[in-house]
């Protein structure tokens, strides 16, 4: 018997060609990107499988896209191997793919959101002003002092990502995030490079995103959760109807707690996290917390046939009715 989370990627996993495979072989994966493209008017599954890669890497297509399949891959997987996780958790727009598989939120309501939020983010800060950089080697505590050093007065910047031990990520003003690196660098011993990201995201630059963000969620009805599902801003609760469009709303300006997230599902008794989505970015970082997991990915044909061949000839969990 084996305890199960699900994770699911979010932005910066695209590439050109994602899914493709998935969407010839899989019917159930196919009517997600059919349903996407009559939900929001836009050829999802062209966008994914054949770019071009500049206007896939645009924020408002790339959120959409990804979570288009992580979705598709979600509902092809459960139609092979139906098993009932015992937690869900996805990285930043990833949660979004996560509360669909909660049974909180459906396509119809979570695609045009979801492109809503995409175009907030792009709208609020111009292009230039915001920016990102991974910085690996110090620790949590290391780089808050790093951003504090640098800011000045109109030109701040954040810690935004604690993705794992020794590997985090801040956002803010270009400016001040340039400094973080130069400040990080000459420390000596770590590694400091500014993301090819244009929006800061879960900083407080984005404030006027997650007000629009909240104004979007006032018509948006949520169901209940079948599976509890951990959010990025407070990994110590659940996510609840009652709180959803609050933590939503704090996900964008608040950082991405991934190391506490994983963190918790160890707590909960998970011994085997599956990664539903384009690459293993978060199987690797997975492995930087805590070595002890079982992690398995599904991302095209080959490895969803695998998994579930695979988990299929074990003892199972409790299957779906």
């Amino acid at each position: 018997m084996f305890r199960l989370g699900l994770v699911f990627p979010g932005q910066g996993s695209q590439y050109v060609g994602m899914g493709s495979d998935l969407y010839r072989e899989f019917t159930a994966a196919r009517a997600v990107f059919d349903q996407a493209r009559d939900i929001l008017g836009i050829d999802v599954a062209s966008l994914c499988f054949e770019g071009p890669r500049e206007a896939l890497d645009l924020t408002v297509n790339t959120q959409t896209a990804v979570l288009t399949l992580d979705i598709a891959i979600f509902e092809a997987f459960r139609r092979e191997m139906p098993l009932v996780p015992a937690v869900l958790a996805g990285h930043s727009l990833g949660e979004y793919a996560a509360l669909y598989a909660a049974g909180a939120l459906s396509l119809e309501h979570l695609l045009p959101l979801v492109r809503a939020r995409a175009r907030y983010h792009q709208e609020a800060v111009p292009v230039g002003e915001g920016a990102m950089a991974a910085i690996l080697g110090p620790g949590e505590e290391a780089v808050r002092a790093a951003c504090a050093k640098v800011c000045v007065e109109g030109e701040e910047v954040t810690l935004a990502i604690h993705n794992a031990p020794g590997q985090t990520v801040v956002s803010g003003h270009t400016g001040a995030v340039e400094r973080v690196v130069e400040e990080i660098r000459r420390s000596g011993g770590a590694q400091a490079v500014k993301l090819p990201i244009s929006v800061p995201c879960h900083c407080n630059l984005l404030a006027r995103a997650s007000e629009r963000l909240r104004e979007e969620l006032e018509g948006i009805p949520f169901g209940e959760f079948s599976v509890p599902v951990i959010p990025n801003c407070d990994p110590g609760v659940f996510y609840a109807r009652e709180t959803a469009r609050d933590l939503l709303c704090r996900q964008i300006v608040q950082p991405v707690r991934w190391k506490e997230t994983v963190e918790k599902m160890a707590a909960l008794g998970v011994d085997t996290i599956l990664e539903m989505g384009p690459k293993r970015t978060l199987s690797a970082l997975i492995k930087r917390i805590d070595r002890s997991f079982r992690l398995l990915n599904v991302e095209n044909a080959d490895s969803l046939r695998k998994t579930a061949s695979l988990l299929g000839g074990e003892a199972k969990p409790t299957l779906q009715s």
